[in-house]
């Protein structure tokens, strides 16, 4: 056994790593990722991964419902008479899909993990800031198109899809970050129900009122997440 002293700015972690033998050599993780060598490339780079945290899920999981917090708003403006029974289906309808975007995002980006460690960070700052921006520029629309009070499976099935589609790209990130993902993907869909089912609520009492806000508030705060991850790789943060 021997000893990886891993060295980030002053801080000098040592770890035990296994004995290895490269092209008939010995060499450590460091040696053998400068050399291009991918032995332990992917160990190395799991310890450098950054753990993602149960408050930044939880703003994330926040800053991806607004899209169907707006549209439920939409829904529930529409609606002459809610009841918790058509809150639930359009919460249910959106928290499933919100989940299972991710998870299949996750699949999707952990075939390429190893290949793109090295600009991980960049490809989380900028899917975050494309659909950051992207909520944003909805937000400034401020109506709800032609929304109807229709809850039919077709309806739902579009409206679910559309909502959680960056979803799907934020789930590529999970790949490249320390997130344990069946928690990760519950975690957002539990988050997005309930406040999909208050969405619904707060549209049959108030209007559109909040829409708007909530869209903004939401691509603000998926682009700061981004920001955020960037700076910590970069080591800034």
């Amino acid at each position: 056994m021997y000893l990886l002293f891993l060295c980030t700015g002053s801080a000098v972690v040592s770890v035990s790593v296994r004995l290895c033998e490269w092209r008939g050599l010995s060499v450590s993780c460091n040696e053998a990722i400068n050399n291009g060598d991918t032995l332990l490339a992917p160990q190395y780079s799991l310890l450098r991964r950054k753990k993602m945290g149960l408050l930044e899920l939880f703003i994330l999981a926040v800053g991806l419902s607004m899209d169907a917090f707006a549209v439920s708003i939409c829904k529930g403006l529409a609606m002459p008479k809610i009841s918790f029974k058509k809150a639930g289906i359009v919460g249910l309808w959106f928290g499933g899909f919100q989940a299972l975007m991710p998870a299949l995002g996750y699949l999707l980006g952990y075939q390429f993990r190893e290949k793109i460690t090295a600009v991980d960070h960049w490809v989380a700052f900028i899917l975050l800031g494309i659909i950051g921006a992207n909520m944003i520029k909805e937000a400034c629309s401020g109506d709800c198109g032609k929304e109807d009070d229709s809850l039919d499976i077709r309806t739902m099935f579009l409206l679910a899809v559309a909502t959680s589609i960056d979803a799907l790209a934020v789930g590529i990130t999970f790949a490249f970050l320390d997130v344990h993902i069946i928690a990760a993907v519950t975690f957002i869909g539990v988050t997005t129900f309930i406040i999909s089912a208050v969405g619904v609520k707060i549209g049959n009492v108030f209007g559109t009122k909040y829409k708007s806000k909530a869209e903004f508030a939401g691509g603000a705060i998926l682009i700061l997440l981004g920001v955020k991850i960037l700076l910590e790789h970069l080591g800034i943060l």
